[in-house]
């Protein structure tokens, strides 16, 4: 174990500032709470667990596994210590409301590149709830135990599979756990293709992005929810999204209904900063009364 205290400039709320990295509240390789939290990754240097603990002034971070030096140093970056918020200054009242009340929301990042793109594919074209319980399988069925303490019960917590594993698992093995041929063909070949991902968190915004878009079956949806987990942009607007423009029209504007070009045009007056808006928005703003049926779940498994 090892363990480090850094210095706070000021609130951070863990449940927000992490939430990119949680896919769905049974996420086996995340735990978290509002002061508390705790993550199991695979770090360049070897796996690794981390627990998290706010306390003011300071936060604590302790780390356990062969990646555990590398995951304190970069332990800033994901907790979005480095986060500048110098230009975000919002003169709507709504907006400016909401950065006032959820100022513990930092935009972090995690560097772990395929650990969100993977997750992200299984969001493609299915509901939240499909994709968050195909991943759960996944994890439990493929993943290892978190080194350290955090493994162990009442954690338990579970390192993401390792993408070798994934990108060697033929097609129809992802069936089981809810997964077509065409995503699990997708995480195959992203996997396949993980040492040139990861580079991608080197890289600036526009070239990462590219480099992400250039993987067949990865768009700018897809893209985009890398971007703001693992590059942590700012800017990193998801189009695509069923839910999405209307909870940004609804608490913006007041219109219960709105399409990608709308909500992009209400978040154009905050460019550099319209993923934080969203963020903002998903944390705190109001739903708009429901216009979607709920879909019905499939069973990949059963076919």
């Amino acid at each position: 174990m090892t363990r480090r205290t850094l210095p706070l400039d000021g609130p951070l709320d863990l449940l927000l500032t992490l939430r990119p990295l949680r896919h769905g509240g049974g996420d086996p390789t995340i735990r978290l709470a509002r002061r508390d939290a705790c993550r199991a990754t695979t770090t360049p240097e070897g796996p690794a667990a981390a627990w998290f603990a706010v306390r003011p002034p300071v936060v604590e971070v302790e780390a356990w596994g062969p990646g555990a030096a590398w995951l304190l140093d970069h332990a800033p970056d994901v907790l979005g210590l480095h986060d500048d918020r110098s230009a975000f200054d919002p003169t709507d009242p709504i907006v400016r409301s909401l950065n006032r009340r959820l100022q513990g929301l930092r935009v972090g990042r995690s560097g772990a590149v395929v650990e969100s793109i993977v997750p992200a594919i299984l969001e493609q074209k299915v509901t939240s709830e499909e994709a968050h319980r195909s991943y759960r399988r996944l994890v439990w069925a493929h993943g290892e135990p978190a080194p350290g303490p955090l493994g162990l019960p009442p954690h338990r917590l579970r390192l993401p599979p390792s993408p070798g594993l994934l990108a060697s698992l033929p097609y129809h093995s992802f069936h089981r756990f809810g997964i077509e041929r065409r995503r699990a063909d997708t995480i195959r070949r992203a996997c396949s293709y993980a040492h040139r991902l990861e580079e991608a968190a080197a890289l600036t915004g526009d070239a990462a992005r590219r480099r992400l878009l250039a993987l067949p079956g990865v768009g700018p949806w897809t893209a985009a929810v890398v971007a703001g987990a693992a590059f942590g942009d700012p800017d990193a607007v998801i189009v695509g999204d069923l839910h999405l423009p209307s909870l940004v029209s609804w608490t913006l504007a007041g219109e219960p209904h709105a399409d990608d070009a709308r909500m992009l045009e209400l978040l154009e007056p905050y460019a550099g900063n319209r993923a934080r808006v969203v963020r903002l928005v998903v944390a705190g703003g109001e739903r708009p009364p429901a216009r979607y049926p709920r879909r019905r779940m499939r069973s990949i498994a059963s076919i």
